[in-house]
């Protein structure tokens, strides 16, 4: 029997919560965040210590066309790498937040890896 949408959320927040005491964003090395919903991505690079965003991308902008969501997604993360090294960001920690690492997330860390960006 198929998991409900509850459950599923549920499963997910909990995975997230565990990966984030463990993750840690830092001013030299963020946290690159990722939320996935049924349309777009997002992602941004974040300082904890301090609690601010450095950098951001997301499928909604221009300039972000792809065939399918995974091509958008790769192009995701190669702007947001673009974003980073502008800003002197070399490395970051990736935080998946609890989805799978496979398919759109997969293809967005593969994106910044190709960016320029180490994770």
């Amino acid at each position: 029997m198929a998991k409900g949408n509850k459950e599923t959320a549920a499963r997910r927040k909990r995975i997230h919560a565990s990966i984030r005491s463990t993750i840690m964003g830092t001013p030299s090395r963020p946290r690159l965040s990722v939320y996935r919903s049924n349309k777009y991505i997002y992602a941004q690079l974040i300082d904890d210590f301090d609690g601010h965003t450095l950098a951001s991308a997301s499928s909604l902008e221009d300039g972000v066309d792809g065939d399918d969501p995974t091509d958008e997604s790769r192009k995701v993360g190669e702007i947001l790498a673009e974003r980073a090294k502008e800003k002197g960001i070399e490395k970051a920690v990736f935080d998946r937040s609890g989805y799978k690492y496979h398919g759109r997330i997969k293809a967005l860390a593969e994106g910044a890896r190709e960016g320029g960006l180490h994770l």
